[in-house]
């Protein structure tokens, strides 16, 4: 089994949205199908793109979701229904013990994704953090990489954010 963790951009413009699923349905072509474990949060853009590439190819999705309200106070309406098909999809469903979707809750689903994974993919565009950003794309994959983790960058040619 390969388990791989996702982080990226929510806010990946209209056409960068095939260039990146196709760059991950490539990446995930290297994995069996029954070998390949990908641990989302599921939010719009990156991670969504993600956890679909996974069960196209076959493999096992695990859900991440930062607090028990996240679905009702953060999930947009026009992301509400692929999110949903996604949890459906999901073999596991982790829910970290948080009432209140907030900062501390996504810091906690992202060392959640570190923990998890043999590998990390990062759907971002090499802007590094803000100094003392943290729990954002380019922080997650700072921590990713301070832990020893492979990381491996998706950003294709032509991909921006909106």
């Amino acid at each position: 089994m390969t388990t791989l963790s996702v982080t990226g951009h929510m806010d990946l413009s209209d056409e960068a949205v095939p260039l990146v699923r196709a760059a991950l349905r490539e990446l995930l072509a290297a994995y069996e199908p029954g070998e390949l474990v990908g641990v989302s949060c599921i939010a719009a853009g990156a991670d969504s793109l993600f956890a679909e590439a996974v069960l196209e190819r076959g493999g096992r999705l695990v859900v991440v979701t930062p607090s028990r309200d996240y679905r009702d106070r953060k999930v947009k309406p026009q992301h509400a229904d692929l999110y949903d098909r996604l949890v459906q999809a999901a073999a596991e469903v982790i829910v970290m013990p948080f009432d209140t979707a907030g900062r501390e809750a996504y810091e906690a689903a992202g060392k959640e994704l570190l923990r998890r994974a043999d590998r990390f993919v990062a759907v971002w565009d090499g802007v590094p953090a803000q100094p003392g950003g943290r729990g954002g794309t380019a922080a997650t994959v700072a921590e990713a990489r301070d832990t020893g983790l492979d990381v491996h960058v998706v950003w294709p040619a032509g991909a921006s954010r909106a």
